[in-house]
This record gives C-alpha cells, sequence and structure tokens, in this order.
C-alpha cells in the first residue's frame, strides 16, 4: 500500500509550485526543491489534520531520535495569514516543540485547501502505524472528497477493496468505543468483534471488559456470539448438580487444575457431563498440548 501511495503523493507535490520566500535563502536544495529553515513560532498545526491521537511511547521515540539526527524530511507547509499551516508532518512539528527547538527545515507548497486536504488525507494513510479509526476516517474523508466507491478508493491507495470495506465499518461503531481504538487500547480486530452488537450500551460494555489486553480477540468473538445467541452459551452448573459429584470426581478435577495449571471446570455427575480446561491464549494452549503429550 505505502508504496503506490507513496509514490501519488510525490508525484502530487511535484506538480504543485513552491512558494517563494522573500528575504529568506533556502537551507538547502532536495530533490530540486528548496527547503527552508522556518521559525517555528510562525507555524499552526491543521485543525482538520485527519490524526487526532498521537501515542506517547511514538512520539517521545520522535523526539530522542530528532535529538540525535535533527529532522531529516522536511515538513510540508502552506503559507497563511499568520505564518504557515502543516500540511504534511504534523509529528515531527510537536516533537520539535517538545525538545526546544526554534526553527524546522521545511518546503513552502502553494496549495489550496483541497490540495492541502488530499495530500494530509494521503500522508496519513501511508503510515503504518495510523490508528484503525482515524484510517478509517481518512479513507471516508478521502472518498468523500473526490466522489469514489469503495473499490475506486481501494485502487487509488492500492489495498483490496474488501480492506477498505472492512475498515470503514469501524465507522458504525459507538463512539465511546472509537475512543478506545483512537487510544490504542482496543485492537482493530476486537472492533470488529463487536459490530454485530447494535445495542450501545452492551457495546460499550464488552469494548471495556476486553481491552487492555483482558481478553484476546477469539474469546472476545466467543462472549459476543453467546451473547447474540444465549442458547449456545455453556450451561452453568446448578447447586443440586454440584453436590453430585463423588469426592473422586472433585479430586479428579482438582488433579487437572494443578497439572495444567489452568481453570477446569465439569459439566454433569459421574455418569455423564462434559469437563472444560481453559486456555487464554495461544502460548497457553501449546502448553496444555505439550503437557498432555508427556503424559501419553
Amino acid at each position: 500500500m505505502a508504496k503506490r501511495i507513496g509514490r501519488g503523493l510525490k508525484n502530487l507535490l511535484e506538480n504543485i509550485e513552491d512558494e517563494t520566500i522573500l528575504n529568506a535563502a533556502p537551507a538547502e536544495i532536495l530533490e530540486g526543491e528548496r527547503v527552508y529553515n522556518i521559525d517555528i513560532a510562525k507555524i499552526s498545526p491543521d485543525p482538520t489534520q485527519p490524526r487526532k491521537y498521537f501515542g506517547e511511547r511514538e512520539q517521545k521515540e520522535l523526539e530522542d531520535s530528532i535529538r540525535v539526527h535533527g529532522i531529516i524530511q522536511p515538513l510540508i507547509l502552506a503559507q497563511s495569514e499568520e505564518g504557515y499551516t502543516i500540511v504534511a508532518g504534523e509529528r515531527r512539528y510537536r516533537a520539535a516543540l517538545a525538545i526546544g527547538l526554534t526553527t524546522v527545515p521545511a518546503i513552502i507548497k502553494k496549495l489550496d485547501a483541497k490540495q492541502r486536504r488530499e495530500i494530509s488525507l494521503i500522508e496519513n494513510l501511508q503510515r503504518e502505524d495510523l490508528n484503525p479509526i482515524e484510517e478509517a476516517e481518512a479513507l471516508n474523508e478521502f472518498a468523500a472528497l473526490y466522489h469514489l466507491t469503495q473499490e475506486e478508493v481501494a485502487h487509488r491507495i492500492g489495498k483490496a477493496r474488501s480492506s477498505v470495506a472492512n475498515t470503514l465499518r469501524l465507522l458504525a461503531l459507538d463512539e465511546e468505543v472509537k475512543t478506545l481504538v483512537r487510544q490504542d487500547r482496543l485492537s482493530a480486530g476486537h472492533a470488529r468483534a463487536l459490530l454485530p452488537i447494535t445495542n450501545r450500551d452492551a457495546q460499550v460494555e464488552f469494548a471495556y471488559k476486553s481491552c487492555d489486553g483482558q481478553l484476546s480477540v477469539r474469546e472476545l468473538e466467543v462472549r459476543v456470539r453467546y451473547y447474540l445467541n444465549p442458547e449456545l452459551a455453556p450451561k452453568k452448573m446448578d447447586p443440586a448438580m454440584r453436590t453430585q459429584l463423588t469426592l473422586e470426581m472433585r479430586n479428579l478435577v482438582d488433579d487437572m487444575k494443578r497439572i495444567f495449571s489452568t481453570k477446569v471446570k465439569v459439566i454433569g455427575n459421574e455418569n455423564k457431563g462434559r469437563i472444560f480446561i481453559d486456555y487464554f491464549t495461544k502460548d497457553d494452549l501449546q502448553r496444555i498440548y505439550e503437557l498432555m503429550d508427556k503424559l501419553k
């Protein structure tokens, strides 16, 4: 995906005339474009920037990199009445502010509002770490900007139509759930698992129960399936049935818990029933398998 978008962004910028900044010599010429050192106080973020959430860890890593190496890739700016507006490079701008830089390297382009929006959207869509919700919002706006179908959007950005469709579906989630995804507390897989739940309160409740790694995507999918189809959910053992377990059965369950180091439960009695052995990750399942293999 990134290669196709990257070429499109480069070609788009090459076809847009540079601004000439009076009384300022370019700091360098980069691939035929004038790069200026611009006073950071004269730069303002674009209020319509598609990317709203900037991860603290990633931002800190960028700050550390700029301290050592400087800003390698210039920002792209457009002139405004107050100074300059960021078209591409807000993370670099934020990092530069945080570490106290007074100037940043930038290429100044003559851009109208539509061109600024297109470049900003494409630059964000080519990021590997773009948040799934922000990606969905950017795709949706990109389609609206040029009146494109999902298939046309997919072709323009080099992705499968099904991938675009699945990403756009995330916009149907409740706003509170989307916020959890924006904050990287809930993965795109978890978010997609919640889509079949149309009740807002239930969707939000499941989101909080599974965020921050509390449930795997598979575990959440199972719980959602049981929520939507209660008749499929395993029946809990009632107290009367529990009392029917013999001492030997209870000892068996205790031994299994100890050997497998996980939750084990029985539904039924010594004549008929089911034994459930819980696992919570792929590695957990592999561990149980290896234990069973040794016991053969």
